[in-house]
This record gives C-alpha cells, structure tokens and sequence, in this order.
C-alpha cells in the first residue's frame, strides 16, 4: 500500500517523517485500516502530512479528504460555548435551567447542575441513566433536550467524571437558545470560518445528513475491511463535525495560539484555551478536551470513536500538534487511532516506536474458530436428539427442566451482550445491538450462532420428547438412528 509523506526540509526532520509513514503503515495493516492520514504542526505553525490508503470509493486518502471526527466535535462545541461565556452571555457556573428552561429533571439535583458540569462532563448524567444511544433518536437538539428530560442522575453534580454525548448535547442547545441560531450555523460563522477551516461543516444525523463527498466507512471481520454506513444516530453537539485532516489541523494550530487562527483572525479571547485545557485536581477532563499524562508530560487532547471512524487529536509540551483520522471505527482489539497519535507524538519527541501487535486479527481468529466449534457442537446435539430422548424421555419435568433450561444462556448473553460490553469495554457506555454488530461482527456471529443453536437443540428435544411419550418414533439423523438401533438377537441371526 502507498504511503505519501510531504517532504520534510531537514535531514533530521526527513528522518522523522520515515519513522512516522512506517507506525502509519504498521498501524494501518494490523488495525485494519484501508485509509489513514496524520497531519503533524510545528511549533512555528508550519505541518507536515503522512497519508495511506484508500477510501471506500477506492479514492486516495489525502490530507484534504473530508471524514468524520467523532468526538473531538466536543472541542469545537465547547469552544462555542465559551465564546458565548466571554461575551457575558453564558455563566460558566450558573444553573443549566437558566438557559434551557423547559428542561427539568424528576431529580430535584438536576437544579444544580451547572454548564461547566456539562462541558466537564460532571453533570451526573451517564449513560446508565440515559441510555442515548439505545433510545429513539432525536433530529434536532431541541428533541435530544427534551429527551434528556428522562435521565437520571448517578451522583451528586459535579461529584464525578462519567462521559456521556447528552452533556454536549444539552451544551449545543444552550447555544442555540442564547444565540437565538441554529447550532450548525453558529458553528459556521463563530468558529469554522474565522478559524479557515474552509472545508469543515457539522451534520444532525448519520448517516443521513452525511455530505455527498463522505465515503462510507468501514468495519472490521477475520482480517477483512468491508465498507459500511455509521448506524441511525443523533450526533450534533456531541461528534457530528464532518472536516479534513489538514482543517483539524487549523483548529490545533487555534489552540496553540491562544485563540488566533494562522490568518490572524482572533477565534477565542486570550486567555480562554487554557481556562478550556487545564483540569481540575484529580481530573481527566477539562472543558470539551482530555488531558492526560505521558511519560510524566501533560498531554492534552481528544480522541473521536464512531462505528465507521475513528480519529484523534494531540498536543504536547513540546508545542507540537498531532492529528489522525482513519477510515475504520473502533471495535475488538481497537480503541482507535489514539495508539497511532501517541505513536507519533513518541517519534516527534526522539522515543522509539515499537512494532504493533497484531491483536484485532488475532481477537477475530480466535472469534472464527468458537465460531465453528459452536457450530459443531450444536450440529453433533441434533444428531443425538433420539439418543437423549430415550435416555431422559421417562425423567420427570422439573428433571428436564432443569436439563433444558441452561441452553438459554446463550440467548440471555445475546440480548445483554450490550451492556456488557458498554460495561467491561466502554466504562458504562451505551451500545445497541446493532451498533455491536458494526463494533465486532465477529463476536455477535459467534453469539447469534450459540443461541441459535441452543434453541434448537431445546426445540427438536421438546418435540421429541412429545412423540416418545405420545408413542411416536423420534426422528433423527441417520447416523444417529444407526448408533441407538436395537441389534437383532443373535440367535435369529441369518448364518
């Protein structure tokens, strides 16, 4: 596969863009990734791009092909947010109900809530509380407001992180009513075009509002990349910004300038990125960024998952920006492009880059081969339905219930697989099924093949359990028939 690499001026610099094409390569080819493409900004304000791959239209990925980037929306949807909190129109720490006053929650606590909580994501609203993903889905922000009206609450505001999109849900309807326009129009004229971020828009829902110009994404399944479309979800407010790698890199050379886009255009009063950057004590997460440490630097960023993409932003001490954006979503044995940016952000600082590990190839091989035993398994069960039935067929019920019953198990796993998951993988995270198909395909196959087997297993022996009680031959296999007929008595054996 091609990669292209801007060239670097510098011998030491060209050195480190070589580095930098082979982790996208490494990274691309074990992750499975058809595209990638990093955009790396200097101090001075000057970038350099590595791209690989295609998009599902068979398109070159290039620094000006415009994806999805998920979550680090959140950055952009703070940023408005306190634009409007300079302008003395919005009060950081003044009670959500303020600005959106047909919003109540049954929980008298939801009066504390305050747009910082939002924007910290400390509000108390989870996703076990507002499960967003499973619900309906909303069109617009003011129907996700009112159905963040049926949330509840986990803790105390302001007592502790959980991430959830409703609270930059609510946190884009908070500028729509003080701005008196639609949020995606704010965005337009308040952040995109002040900042030349000339080819970045936002968009409601997937994958219908997705621009003409936006490829399909794709999944991941036993080493294969098939195209797909990002599920029906409501995304506005929370990861709905559709740009390029090289417009994202514009937004970080924003944050690295105090607020000034490199035309000059001031984005965000002095002052405001680092009130937005820096978190509280013990905490992971300022106001709209992530911030986090490695190898004992702060790092602040922000990373973005959809089911079809997934892409990430970094800034490091050393006054450089990282950018990634791939054309795969997140699922088994990927949490995203974020190894990838941390993976760069290591070669620009002079550290050694480990080869990857192959672990989502091997994760779905090892899915693949369950897979087939499964359905061995359940093949050799149905061929042993007359067998079983003479051996249990005289038991009584609660015997038989007992016996039956736990082949359910794999149908019960099934329907909870995605709170499981949301629980073990995502930190409490909501997932429906369908979006666990596009998360793993591999896993759910595996899980839809046990529970089908096991229920038919529990029907044919139900209904051969009936025909022997009733009298009636059970059917089965010919194999099976062979191995429990009665053998002829040998004395009438013919010599």
């Amino acid at each position: 596969m091609l990669v292209l690499v801007v060239p670097f001026a510098q011998p030491a610099a060209a050195e480190e863009g070589e580095a930098i094409a082979e982790a996208v390569a490494d990274f691309a080819e074990k992750s499975g990734y058809p595209g990638i493409a990093v955009v790396v900004t200097e101090p001075d304000g000057n970038r350099h791009a590595t791209t690989y791959g295609v998009d599902a239209e068979g398109d070159a990925v290039t620094s000006d092909t415009r994806m999805p980037v998920a979550s680090v929306s959140k950055t952009m949807t703070a940023a408005a947010v306190m634009q409007l909190v300079a302008a003395g129109r919005v009060d950081l720490d003044a009670p959500v109900y303020d600005y959106l006053p047909d919003f109540r929650l049954e929980d008298r606590r939801g009066a504390e809530i305050t747009v910082r909580h939002l924007l910290s994501q400390t509000s108390g609203i989870t996703d076990l509380t507002l499960r967003e993903k499973s619900l309906p889905q909303p069109s617009t922000l003011a129907e996700a407001e009112r159905r963040a009206r049926q949330a509840g609450l986990a803790t105390d505001p302001g007592a502790k992180y959980a991430y959830t999109n409703t609270n930059f849900h609510l946190a884009a309807r908070i500028v729509e009513r003080v701005s008196g326009m639609p949020f995606g129009d704010y965005l337009e004229r308040a952040i995109f075009e002040p900042a030349g971020m000339k080819r970045t828009t936002t968009i409601d829902v997937t994958p219908e509002d997705l621009p003409a110009d936006v490829a399909d994404g794709h999944l991941y399944a036993y080493g294969l990349t098939p195209p797909a479309a990002e599920p029906h979800r409501f995304v506005d407010g929370s990861d709905g910004v559709i740009t390029t790698p090289d417009d994202l890199a514009t937004w970080l050379l924003v944050q690295r300038r105090d607020g000034v886009a490199a035309n000059g255009t001031r984005v965000l009063p002095a002052g405001t990125i680092e009130q937005m950057q820096t978190a509280g004590p013990d905490a992971r997460y300022a106001l709209g960024w992530e911030v986090g440490d490695r190898h004992g630097e702060q790092e602040v960023g922000h990373g973005g998952i959809w089911f079809t993409y997934t892409a990430d932003v970094l800034l490091t001490e050393s006054g450089h920006g990282v950018v990634v954006m791939g054309n795969s979503g997140v699922g088994l044995g990927n949490e995203g492009t974020g190894t990838l940016a941390t993976s760069v952000a290591d070669i620009i600082d002079g550290r050694a880059v480990e080869p990857m590990s192959p672990i989502r190839v091997w994760t779905d091989l090892v899915l693949a081969a369950l897979t087939l035993l499964t359905t061995a398994l359940g093949v050799r069960r149905l061929a042993r339905t007359r067998s079983w039935v003479r051996k249990h067929g005289d038991k009584a019920g609660s015997r038989l219930t007992a016996r039956l019953l736990p082949r359910l198990a794999p149908t019960v796993l099934l329907f909870g697989l995605p709170y499981l998951i949301g629980f073990l993988y995502g930190g409490g995270r909501d997932i429906s099924l369908v979006q666990l198909a596009h998360f793993s395909p591999a896993l759910m196959i595996w899980v839809t093949v046990a529970a089908v087997a096991n229920l038919a297993t529990i029907v044919v022996r139900i209904l051969g359990l009936r025909r022997h009680r009733a009298g009636e031959p059970v059917p089965s296999s010919r194999r099976a028939d062979t191995s429990t007929k009665e053998r002829t008595p040998a004395a009438t054996r013919a010599p």
